[in-house]
C-alpha cells in the first residue's frame, strides 16, 4: 500500500489559517495536520518526529509548512527545520507566514511586470514607498523590492519608531536594505508620495492610505498596487480587478494594480509551491525567493 501524502503545518499562532489548509488539500496533500502555538525550541523535535517515522520512501510523501504572522520568526523556524534534517530522512519545507511570502511575491512581480510593460524599466533604482508596510505582507514586499535593487521606504501610521523596528528587523533577517518612514499624518504621507515612483498599499482592510487628492501630488508615480479589497480602496482610484489600468495622478501616466489581480497570482503561486513539494524527487526548501520566481513566471503571460 502506498503511503499517504502528509503535510505537517507548524505555526507559533493559536490557529492555522483555513486558507492554507484549503490550498494544501486542493494541491493534493491527503492528510493535513496542524501544530499550533509552537515555540522555536520545539521545532527540532517536531521535525525529527516527522522525518524518522516514515522511512526514506515515506519522507518523499511528507512535507512541513511554516505559518504564523512573523516573517522573522518564520526565517528562524526554517533555519531550525533545515538543521534538524538527517539525510536521507529529509522532507520538503514551505514557509509562508500569514500568506505574506506568496502575496508579497504576487504584488511585487505584478508591479515589475507593469513597470516593464508601460515604462520599459526594472525595479532596480526605483523609489518604492510601502504605505502600511510594517505587517507581514508589507515587510515581505519590502524585502523583495529591496533585493531587486529598489530604494525602499517602509512607512507606518504608528510613526517612525514602529517603522524603524520593522525596517531593522527585515534588514537583519533577510539582508535587505530598507529605510523607515513616518506616515502618521497627512503632511508626512504627502511628502512621501511626492518622490515615489512605486507605491504599494499594504495597510489593513478598510483603511485608505492614499487619497485622490494626495495622488495629485505624485509627480513621479509610475505604478501603484493595492491589497485592500474592503471599501474604501487603500489607494484611491484602483479597482479590485485592475491589472495595469490607468490611474489618475500628478504624473499623468500612472497605472494601478488591484487586490483581486494580486490575489489571483498569489493563489497560483501558493498552489504551485505546494505542487512542487508533492512532485519533487528531492527535498525542496521554499520561501519568499521561490514565491517571487513562481510569481514572475505567472505574470509573464499577462
Amino acid at each position: 500500500m502506498e503511503k499517504l501524502y502528509i503535510l505537517h503545518m507548524f505555526t507559533p499562532s493559536q490557529n492555522v489559517s483555513p486558507f492554507d489548509v484549503n490550498m494544501a488539500y486542493d494541491a493534493g496533500f491527503q492528510v493535513v495536520t496542524p501544530y499550533t502555538a509552537l515555540t522555536l525550541d520545539q521545532v527540532t523535535a517536531y521535525t525529527q518526529d516527522a522525518i524518522f517515522s516514515r522511512g526514506p520512501t515515506g519522507v518523499k510523501r511528507t512535507g512541513i509548512f511554516l505559518g504564523g504572522r512573523d516573517i522573522g520568526l518564520a526565517y528562524d523556524m526554517m533555519d531550525m527545520v533545515k538543521r534538524a534534517m538527517v539525510p536521507p530522512f529529509e522532507v520538503s519545507v514551505f514557509a509562508d507566514p500569514s500568506g505574506a511570502f506568496t502575496t508579497a511575491a504576487a504584488m511585487v512581480a505584478s508591479v515589475e511586470h507593469q513597470l516593464r510593460k508601460h515604462f520599459n524599466q526594472e525595479l532596480e533604482g526605483r523609489e518604492v514607498v510601502l504605505l502600511g508596510g510594517t505587517g507581514p505582507v508589507g515587510s515581505a514586499a519590502a524585502v523583495l523590492a529591496s533585493t531587486a535593487g529598489a530604494r525602499v521606504r517602509v512607512a507606518s501610521h504608528a510613526g517612525l519608531a514602529r517603522a524603524r523596528i520593522a525596517s531593522e528587523t527585515i534588514n537583519a533577517h533577510y539582508g535587505a536594505n530598507t529605510e523607515p518612514a513616518d506616515m502618521s499624518d497627512v503632511t508626512k504621507i504627502q511628502a512621501l508620495l511626492e518622490s515615489a515612483e512605486i507605491v504599494l498599499g499594504a495597510a489593513k482592510a478598510g483603511v485608505q492610505v492614499a487619497s485622490a487628492k494626495q495622488l495629485e501630488g505624485c509627480k513621479n508615480l509610475k505604478v501603484a498596487a493595492d491589497l485592500n479589497a474592503v471599501p474604501p480602496a487603500g489607494i484611491a482610484g484602483i479597482a479590485l480587478t485592475d491589472q495595469g489600468a490607468p490611474l489618475p495622478s500628478g504624473s499623468g501616466k500612472s497605472v494601478g494594480i488591484g487586490p483581486l489581480a494580486v490575489g489571483n497570482i498569489k493563489y497560483q503561486v501558493m498552489h504551485g509551491m505546494f505542487e512542487r513539494m508533492l512532485k519533487s524527487e528531492k527535498p525542496v526548501y521554499l520561501d519568499f525567493r521561490d514565491a517571487f520566481q513562481f510569481a514572475r513566471e505567472r505574470v509573464a503571460g499577462l
